[in-house]
């Protein structure tokens, strides 16, 4: 940003200082009370663990391991399998989970790319030429089943306990057989818990045992031969090529502040274009409700969702420009392109490569939309532990198909492809689809965890994080205060599920803000939709505060609205 932008932003947002800096502060001092029919804890505080997931059975599963000495990793792939059965509308035992684990002793964050490739019989000239492209839902649009081998790496390399234990609480749940499902996962299971024993001892030899079973031994096999006979595309092969890869997170620097995220297979590189950003805007100094704040976000948004959808893919099959994209000269010329007084109506990648502001329409790879279609995905899990270990994780998979007998739920993440061929989210067989999913963590200035967060809500998952970093980074919230205030979401983007097209300009916000809020926004040309609640995203956040004295304290908030549970000891 140049000096006279710099100038003019500070004597615009001087005289809000100190109304704002108060405001966040009183809030957290007072969170809100528990929405009536909410049943369990949606915010707590401890300074041994704390764990925040689903339902309330999932999170007391990562409680279960940690009260028996387990750690973040052992509580996390707890409470991530028992997520399958309590939040089976919004993950699935053959569906996916990217990874965050912040090891306390090295003061390092690596990602468990928990996503599954598509198969090899996925094509696009199987597809191109159907009117629907992709199917939203069915039996042709899984992946290789992800979650699964993610939480046996968490095990192998992080963990302390076997699958056996961790396990346990999932099959206490299916035992209670409230789904016709539920009695041939419970069987599957079980047969994983005896591969996981039939062999010469040893933990990791154990889970290797498991992963065995399922993606290069008879599960395997007995999958191949239900997709064989439904018109499936998943083969014994492409279960037992799949491996879970290690990979370094990609971090931006904001202000004293640190954000990790997962890489170019997801969407979590457009959150850190934005707040690299904002980082010229002293965001502390903005009222939260007010229309400045909302349109300096929602703007900066609109640029990074633009080079979202037309440079992320899969780094090992594709090119992807994702050190360009997060440079500073970079991020500089393409903030120059907002307005303060005007909402852009108008889609606008950059072009990193070239260090330009706008990329030129005939070197853009994006095709025409389809019409938008109700999607229902995704849930969340977080946990911390004694020595300071954190979890972020993700876990999704819906709409899919029962393989038969095995009662495994298939997810629909083919659906996250697209069929354009110069386009490098393009599908081909063997290769993730960029996907929504997307947990973070934040480390302070000597490398500790300071947040972390999951967040439901598919392509609005990085746009709710991003107002919840400026509160709890900026603003000094609280958890409990930040996960219930009033949010907005734009929809001036491609949607990330069968590719929908964009509603340029479409401003989807909370009544919360005010009517003086509203009408301005209206003014400066957002197309504004009023609307309660959580605006279809549902997130879990950690908070780790830390004392001159004395052990961290952990607070931990899930939204109520939407399901969100907690539990912290």
């Amino acid at each position: 940003m140049n000096l006279g932008i710099k100038k003019s932003i500070a004597i615009l947002f001087v005289a809000l200082f100190i109304h704002s800096s108060t405001s966040m502060t009183a809030r957290a001092q007072a969170p809100p009370e528990t929405p009536r029919g909410f049943v369990g804890r949606w915010n707590a505080e401890g300074s041994r663990f704390a764990v925040g997931a689903g339902g309330a059975k999932s999170v007391d599963a990562g409680i279960r391991m940690l009260e028996s000495g387990g750690n973040a990793a052992d509580a996390a792939a707890a409470s991530l399998l028992a997520l399958t059965v309590t939040d089976s509308a919004s993950v699935c035992f053959g569906g996916e989970v990217p990874i965050l684990y912040y090891d306390a002793a090295t003061k390092t964050v690596e990602v468990i790319a928990g996503q599954g490739a598509a198969p090899r019989l996925a094509t696009l000239e199987r597809f191109r030429d159907r009117p629907d492209g992709i199917p939203a839902k069915g039996v042709e649009s899984a992946t290789v089943p992800a979650l699964l081998d993610a939480v046996l790496v968490l095990l192998e390399r992080r963990g302390t306990m076997t699958f056996a234990q961790v396990v346990e609480p999932t099959r206490a749940l299916l035992a209670e057989g409230k789904r016709t499902w539920h009695a041939d996962l419970a069987r599957t299971i079980d047969r994983l818990i005896l591969a996981e024993s039939a062999g010469p001892p040893g933990r990791s030899p154990g889970l290797r045992r498991v992963a065995d079973c399922f993606y290069r031994g008879p599960i395997a096999q007995e999958i191949d031969a239900w997709m064989r006979e439904n018109n499936g595309l998943l083969r014994s092969i492409d279960l037992a090529s799949h491996v879970t890869r290690i990979e370094e997170p990609v971090s931006v620097a904001y202000r004293d502040w640190t954000i990790q995220k997962c890489g170019a297979w997801t969407q979590g590189p457009m959150l850190l274009q934005t707040m690299a950003m904002l980082e010229a805007t002293p965001m502390r100094s903005l009222p939260r409700e007010s229309a400045d704040s909302v349109h300096r976000i929602v703007e900066t948004m609109k640029l990074a969702l633009a080079d979202r959808d037309s440079f992320l893919a899969d780094p090992i099959f594709e090119s992807v420009p994702l050190k360009e994209m997060l440079a500073p000269k970079y991020l500089e010329v393409r903030e120059r392109l907002i307005d303060p007084a005007r909402a852009s109506t108008v889609r606008l990648p950059g072009d990193p490569r070239r260090v330009s502001a706008r990329l030129a329409p005939a070197d853009d790879p994006v095709e025409v939309g389809r019409p938008p279609e109700p999607s229902n995905d995704t849930t969340t899990c977080v946990t911390v532990d004694p020595q300071g270990n954190v979890v972020a994780a993700t876990p999704s998979g819906w709409s899919g198909v029962v393989a038969g007998s095995t009662g495994v739920w298939m997810g629909s993440r083919l659906q996250s492809f697209n069929l354009w061929p110069k386009h490098p989210n393009r599908l081909e067989p063997g290769k993730r689809p960029r996907i929504t999913l997307t947990p973070t963590i934040v480390l302070d200035e000597q490398r500790r965890p300071v947040v972390a967060v999951s967040i439901a809500g598919g392509d609005n998952q990085d746009q709710l994080a991003v107002q919840l970093l400026v509160d709890l980074l900026d603003r000094g919230a609280d958890p409990a205060t930040a996960v219930r205030a009033p949010r907005f979401l734009s929809d001036h983007l491609i949607g990330s599920f069968r590719q929908t097209e964009p509603a340029l300009g479409k401003l989807r916000i909370d009544p919360g803000f005010g009517e003086e809020t509203l009408a301005t926004l209206k003014a400066r040309g957002h197309v504004l939709e009023v609307k309660a609640g959580p605006l279809a995203s549902a997130p879990v956040v950690l908070k780790i505060i830390r004392g001159e004295e004395g052990p961290a304290r952990f607070q931990v908030a899930g939204d109520p609205a939407t399901g969100r549970h907690v539990d912290a000891r």
